[in-house]
């Protein structure tokens, strides 16, 4: 009978939580507030998203976006390094309660991470070459050849729509080398990383450019636990998004951090300034 009772009470209490843990999670909103911090997963090494100043402090636009979510709530900020391995891990275990980190909006993503709409960037399709290549359309590329990284999901895109004779390696550092040893005319990636390399100030890439307009973007996403997409916390993020666009300040922290002008954030502002 000790033992029937026991097992009845096991689960009793294992359906309690499961109860209560959403309920709890959607309530995130009123948790960071009464915790005075707001917990934010970060890069560190995405320059200028985010990453470590000469003084040894994380910088970057998305950290600017960070620090105006918690001054939003009159709360402190804590950030913590995230990789695109972890991030969505970190989330799921509490240790962070939002994403600012260059994470794509993807249906797979989806499936497991809240994505707070509007997104807020996008990284798209480009290319970086020399400065002497004077490359000003996509149409210059037509049977020349052109580094590109395997299983990059523009590859076939571009090698459809434009014609280049894709050299393909199996990692970002080989192309790189390549394009510097001068197999390709151009390398063929995401637009971000190039703006990141560009930006960085090493001078073996300032002979170099990302001279093309960027095509294919792919939208950027803040993630939140699945739970609390509905809720409070999913609700206050996604009219902080909308004001980022409306206002006109993703716009103005992309130019205060040198990245070159988004054409999805032009489009944006625009969108949300009409409503």
């Amino acid at each position: 009978m000790l033992k029937r009772i026991i097992l009845v009470l096991g689960a009793v209490i294992a359906l309690a939580a499961f109860v209560v843990e959403p309920a709890v999670a959607q309530d995130a909103l009123a948790k960071i507030k009464q915790r005075g911090t707001l917990i934010v997963g970060v890069k560190n090494d995405y320059k200028p998203w985010g990453f470590i100043n000469p003084s040894g402090q994380i910088v970057g636009m998305e950290l600017d976006l960070a620090k105006d979510v918690a001054d939003r709530l009159g709360v402190k900020l804590e950030t913590v390094p995230v990789t695109a391995a972890n991030r969505m891990e970190f989330l799921q275990q509490g240790r962070i309660d939002l994403i600012i980190a260059t994470m794509g909006d993807t249906p797979e993503r989806r499936k497991v991470v809240g994505m707070i709409e509007p997104d807020y960037y996008a990284g798209g399709t480009n290319v970086l070459a020399k400065k002497t290549a004077k490359l000003t359309d996509w149409n210059q590329l037509k049977g020349r050849k052109v580094c590109a990284v395997e299983g990059a999901y523009y590859n076939r895109r571009v090698a459809q729509l434009y014609g280049p004779d894709l050299v393909v390696f199996p990692a970002v550092p080989e192309a790189f080398n390549a394009l510097q040893g001068g197999a390709c005319v151009a390398f063929l990636f995401d637009s971000t990383l190039f703006e990141s390399t560009l930006s960085a100030g090493d001078p073996k890439w300032a002979s170099y450019e990302m001279p093309l307009k960027t095509e294919d973007e792919q939208p950027w996403a803040i993630g939140v636990a699945l739970p609390d997409l509905r809720g409070p916390w999913g609700d206050f993020l996604r009219k902080v998004s909308v004001e980022w666009h409306k206002s006109g300040k993703l716009l103005a922290l992309e130019k205060k951090w040198g990245i070159k002008p988004s054409p999805f954030l032009v489009e944006m502002n625009a969108k949300y300034k009409k409503n």
